[in-house]
Parts: C-alpha cells; sequence; structure tokens
C-alpha cells in the first residue's frame, strides 16, 4: 500500500469512528446535560469508536488476518492500551472546549480536534507495538 493509499484509509476510518463517536455521545446526551450525562456520553462514545476502529484497522490498514479468541483479546487489549493516553488528549480537548464556550459545536469541535492528534499518535503506538506480524501498511 502506498502513502497516499495508507492516508486516505487511515483518515477515512478516522472520520467513520469519529462519526459513531459522536452520534453515540449525542444519544447519550438526549437522557440530559449534567456532568454525569457528560461524563458517560464520553465514555459510551469512546468505547462504540475504539471498536469500530479496532475493526477497521485490524484488517484495512494492518492487514491482520488472524483469528482466534486469544490472538483477538491480546491484539485489542493492546490496542485498548495504545489509546489510553490519546484518549486523554481526546477528552482533555473536549472538555476544554465544552467548559470555554459551552455548547454543542464548541463540545464537538473539540472532541474532532482531539480526535485527529490522538489519532496521529495512535497510528505510530499501533505500528510499533499492536500490529507487529504481517504487513504493516508502509514502512
Amino acid at each position: 500500500m502506498t502513502l497516499q493509499q495508507l492516508l486516505v484509509r487511515y483518515t477515512a476510518f478516522a472520520v467513520v469512528a469519529t462519526a459513531v463517536n459522536l452520534a453515540t455521545q449525542r444519544a447519550v446526551l438526549q437522557l440530559g446535560e449534567s456532568a454525569a450525562h457528560f461524563t458517560a456520553a464520553m465514555v459510551a462514545g469512546t468505547l462504540a469508536g475504539l471498536v469500530v476502529k479496532y475493526l477497521l484497522d485490524k484488517r484495512w490498514i494492518f492487514f491482520d488476518q488472524h483469528s482466534g479468541l486469544k490472538h483477538q483479546g491480546r491484539t485489542f487489549s493492546l490496542y485498548a492500551l495504545m489509546g489510553i493516553a490519546t484518549t486523554a488528549v481526546f477528552w482533555i480537548t473536549e472538555t476544554l472546549f465544552w467548559i470555554t464556550w459551552g455548547t454543542d459545536a464548541a463540545r464537538e469541535a473539540g472532541a474532532v480536534l482531539g480526535l485527529v492528534v490522538g489519532y496521529t499518535v495512535k497510528y505510530q503506538l499501533d505500528r510499533h507495538f499492536v500490529f507487529t506480524q504481517g504487513a504493516k501498511g508502509t514502512e
């Protein structure tokens, strides 16, 4: 896969995962707008986006064809672990935008900015620590 193909795919998958994340957040925030609802929305959105992004990255970015519960569990656990720091960037950015401007548009803009930075870092972490067998996109 060329670098351009990788960038297009990875960006498209990040957009899909971000849309899933934000749609999940909106669904949770329909239940209320308290701090507890905000936190629940961020957690639910993050989990939904994580699963979607993992499935897309595993197959179409890192070409990991391995199956089996043991391999899947190990790979997903490492993938999620690599996402902890990048999720912190996303959550902090989203929260700062929400606190600063107090609107849904600002919250979502902060989420998008945080996710862009987070996904950029996460690709490098995944490439070096998670999907270490087989093809890894471009070298």
